[in-house]
């Protein structure tokens, strides 16, 4: 029986897709970058927000106190493993619960906010209990705010990062997770 030969653009054809499935595959093994989740703890279901970061890349918990009703500013980082540290604390005033903690950071004073910087205090992953309204605990990431009491008062959430591939990075920034908030350029 004789074979049929296949005409040349399919073995071309057949060539290309090999290299850019090689090429795919390629990327997806590559380090890309980070993606911070903050999802449900006991609800399942889709996470409120995905934010993809850089490491050292920094992120910021708002909220207000519940005793002062004085804001307060939580802000965070990154390391380049997915590591979630804790970097600096501003608030107006001491309240209940706030305050140094001997040997993390250094306390200053920014004009009328006293600040704890230099913290670099690992978290690891992280649970928070979300306030109700008027805590408005509130993620401030690249300029833009999404205010999580608005969204689920009194539901607990995992603050969690994990590594992602360059082709997650690719894919991410051509189709941005649903949840992921606009960029503010100032």
């Amino acid at each position: 029986m004789k074979m049929k030969r296949r005409p040349a653009w399919f073995n071309w054809m057949s060539t290309v897709a090999g290299l850019l499935f090689a090429f795919a595959g390629g990327l997806g093994l590559l380090p890309g970058g980070l993606e911070l989740s903050v999802a449900p703890v006991h609800q399942g279901g889709d996470p409120f927000l995905v934010l993809p970061m850089r490491p050292d890349e920094r992120f910021t918990i708002r909220y207000y106190h519940s005793v002062e009703n004085a804001p307060i500013w939580e802000v965070h980082s990154l390391d380049a493993n997915g590591r979630i540290f804790i970097e600096e604390e501003r608030y107006y005033k001491f309240g209940a619960g706030m305050g140094r903690m001997p040997g993390v950071g250094r306390m200053v004073r920014r004009g009328a906010y006293e600040v704890i910087e230099d913290m670099h205090m690992p978290t690891g992953d992280f649970i928070l209990r979300i306030g109700s309204p008027g805590v408005d605990h509130t993620v401030i990431w690249r300029g833009a705010e999404t205010n999580l009491s608005a969204m689920a008062p009194h539901v607990a959430v995992l603050f969690s990062a994990r590594k992602v591939s360059r082709l997650h990075c690719i894919w991410r920034s051509a189709f941005p997770h649903t949840t992921t908030p606009k960029e503010k350029i100032n």
